[in-house]
C-alpha cells in the first residue's frame, strides 16, 4: 500500500497491507494498492500502466500483478491487471468493482470503505 494521497489512517493501511501480503502468499499475484494526490495532467490508464511498469508490479515472468490507483483530486479510480490475469478479471469485471463496490462508498465519504471493497472485490476473483 503506498497512500500518498493520505487517504487511510496508519491501522487502515496496516491491515490493507496484511490483507495483501497473505493474498500475495496464497496466490503469488501481486496486487498493489496506491493513492496519489494528483495525476499531474496525465491520463489514469497511462498513469497506472507506467507506474506498474516502472515499480515491476508482479512477476516479470508471469505478467500477473495487479495495480487499485486511487487519485482523488481528479475522481479517477483505476484498476489495471498484467496479461495474465485479463481472462479473470476483465475490463468489464473490473468497471463493475469500481462502479458497484468503490464509487458509492466514496460518494458517501468512506474513502477507506471503498478501497478495501475493491481490494476484496479482485481478491476474491483471483483467489
Amino acid at each position: 500500500v503506498t497512500d500518498h494521497a493520505n487517504l487511510l489512517g496508519p491501522g487502515q493501511e496496516e491491515a490493507l497491507t496484511e490483507q495483501l501480503v497473505a493474498f500475495e502468499k496464497a496466490t503469488r499475484h501481486q496486487l498493489v494498492v496506491v493513492t496519489v494526490p494528483s495525476l499531474n495532467g496525465q491520463d489514469i490508464s497511462t498513469f497506472t500502466r507506467d507506474l506498474a511498469n516502472a515499480w515491476g508490479v508482479g512477476r516479470a515472468d508471469h505478467d500477473d500483478g495487479v495495480v487499485l490507483l486511487v487519485a482523488p483530486n481528479e475522481r479517477r479510480v483505476r484498476i489495471a491487471v498484467g496479461y495474465a490475469l485479463e481472462n479473470r478479471l476483465t475490463d468489464a469485471l473490473c468497471l463493475q468493482i469500481i462502479e458497484g463496490e468503490m464509487i458509492p462508498k466514496f460518494r458517501r465519504s468512506d474513502i477507506h470503505g471503498g478501497v478495501m471493497a475493491g481490494t476484496q472485490a479482485i481478491i476474491r476473483e483471483l483467489s
